[in-house]
């Protein structure tokens, strides 16, 4: 029996410590930020005790695909992911982020982030990756924020939005910019082989890239160029990169997108454990819902992105263009991804606008927005775009439940969020992730059990990003710590009604102060920018 004094007591729970095993009654022992004592503190005292009688106590979640950049920079704190548990965002996902970014290039970059991110009436005064940390630094965060360094950023600072291989010097003020943003605090690199200006870049490129990363002791992140026909040979392209590098490899948001695909998941876990049993360091991410989101823009050939949004929009202007663009949606591209046939217009639905004169569309599926419209879906897609400013996201209805439940039961997937911050009906995943694995996968339908889930939500994550001092519940490690009810802890976000907060996340603790009580945000701030190294 300890007997000591302690800043705060959490007493009577089930510790479920992060690390996979068994959950254990004990109590928990807080002392400024760290994590003092675990076990019987029955004789202890304390300035503030929380009762977690028939409740867990464990790590807070750590979300390793997070486009909060601009969310954590507003005048009012966001909530969403704190109210779930996670006390810890990885930014800088998708190879689209704020920065390093030259002030002759936000427009390139601020366009068609607005739909990702959101706007938040943030002004960007920021140029250099080190720079941003520092203005997230002395915002007063939420929660800890670390962030990767996105590749479109550091491709655009060198060819702009050029649609072509980078030259050897190019690749060479390439490296040099990663190298610095690295240095300042970077915990790895990210693409996303669907967004502009990541899709122009060659195997050559992203080995030189990452040869970089691998020197920093980093992580190359990737959203994959193909989730539908061509899943796994995008998946063994990622593999193949990270290989030719000897860099630890992160595959984003794991998915098979559109009915035919259904089912591939376990030939892409298959290459994964091949790829682990030959020493290579992979992990993978995966929201537990079988819609995804993102940008309207995506749903267009690559080629009609090049040159940023004034170029797309006067493309989408012109009649010529236009039928040229329809042509090659009727037909599948040799490797990127064409939505409009793998998951079908059927099951696109308009998630956010900006015009109030459309804001009809938000929630209806693309196809009867055509049909409403007297136009093909390709057209109609055009029109919004044209009248958004290109600002839209959408929601795809295109994976399977099985596929779920596979990713989420594979030893080397994580949990993460994609939670993209939009108004209109953004997708319930930015409130309800952590919550809906807890009931829905673990509670009712037994999927996996909670010390795993758990495990997916902190220590593997940790040790993805090498915070050594966050992911598990033991004495020395940071107090960011979940206190939740297994028997009612659920999702109540839904695809009609996605601001609904979850149940069941009873209290959150970020580095000792408590956040989040009764289920409710405190206001206190007590998030830090975690900086590698």
């Amino acid at each position: 029996m300890i007997q000591m004094e302690f800043d705060v007591i959490i007493r009577n729970g089930q510790v479920i410590d992060g690390t996979g095993q068994p959950g254990r009654a004990a109590d928990v022992g807080i002392n400024g930020d760290k994590i003092a004592a675990v076990g019987n503190l029955a004789a202890a005292t304390g300035g503030r005790v929380i009762d977690a009688a028939n409740r867990v106590v464990c790590p807070g979640f750590i979300d390793t695909h997070s486009h909060s950049e601009l969310a954590l920079l507003a005048a009012v704190p966001p909530e969403p992911k704190i109210r779930q548990g996670v006390t810890t965002e990885l930014l800088g996902q998708d190879g689209l982020s704020v920065a390093p970014i030259r002030p002759e290039n936000r427009k390139y970059l601020r366009e068609p982030l607005l739909g990702l991110l959101g706007d938040h009436g943030v002004e960007w005064d920021w140029v250099s990756f080190s720079e941003y940390l520092d203005r997230l630094a002395a915002r007063g965060l939420p929660v800890n924020a670390a962030s990767l360094v996105p590749h479109g950023a550091v491709r655009m600072d060198v060819l702009g939005m050029e649609n072509r291989p980078a030259t050897d010097d190019e690749l060479r003020q390439m490296q040099r910019l990663l190298a610095r943003t690295l240095e300042a605090g970077g915990f790895g690199l990210s693409t996303g082989l669907i967004y502009s200006p990541c899709t122009y870049a060659d195997t050559r490129e992203f080995v030189a890239l990452n040869e970089t990363v691998a020197a920093h002791g980093g992580v190359f992140v990737i959203h994959v160029r193909n989730e539908s026909d061509r899943l796994v040979e995008s998946m063994a392209e990622a593999i193949d990169i990270a290989r030719q590098a000897g860099v630890a490899l992160h595959v984003s948001h794991l998915k098979a997108c559109g009915r035919a695909n259904w089912g591939k998941l376990k030939e892409v876990l298959a290459l994964f454990d091949a790829a682990s049993a030959a020493g290579l360091d992979i992990t993978c991410d995966q929201y537990p819902y079988t819609a995804g989101c993102t940008v309207l823009t995506a749903i267009l050939p690559p080629w009609t992105l090049a040159g940023g949004t004034e170029q797309l929009l006067a493309r989408l202007r012109d009649a010529g263009t236009r039928e040229k663009i329809q042509a090659d949606l009727r037909q599948r591209w040799p490797s990127s991804d064409n939505r409009s046939l793998s998951v079908g217009w059927e099951n696109i639905m308009i998630a956010s606008v900006t015009t109030e004169a459309n804001k009809w569309m938000e929630g209806q599926m693309l196809a009867a927005i055509a049909d409403r419209l007297g136009m093909t879906p390709a057209e109609a897609v055009f029109d919004i775009l044209l009248a958004e400013n290109a600002v839209v996201t959408m929601v795809l209805f295109q994976g399977s439940e099985e596929d779920v439940k596979e990713g989420l039961r594979h030893p080397l997937t994580i949990v993460a969020t994609d939670g993209i911050y939009g108004r209109g009906k953004p997708h319930p995943r930015l409130h309800g992730t952590y919550p809906r694995v807890l009931g829905k996968y673990v509670r009712e339908e037994k999927v996996l059990p909670p010390e795993e889930a758990i495990r997916k939500m902190t220590s593997l994550p940790a040790r993805r990003l090498g915070l050594a001092d966050r992911g598990v519940l033991a004495p020395g490690k940071c107090a960011d710590i979940v206190v939740f009810d297994p028997a009612t802890v659920i999702d109540r976000a839904t695809y009609t009604d996605p601001f609904l907060p979850p149940l069941g996340i009873e209290y959150v603790l970020v580095n000792g102060e408590v956040a989040v009580a009764g289920g409710g945000f405190t206001g206190v701030l007590a998030g830090r920018v975690l900086r590698k190294g």
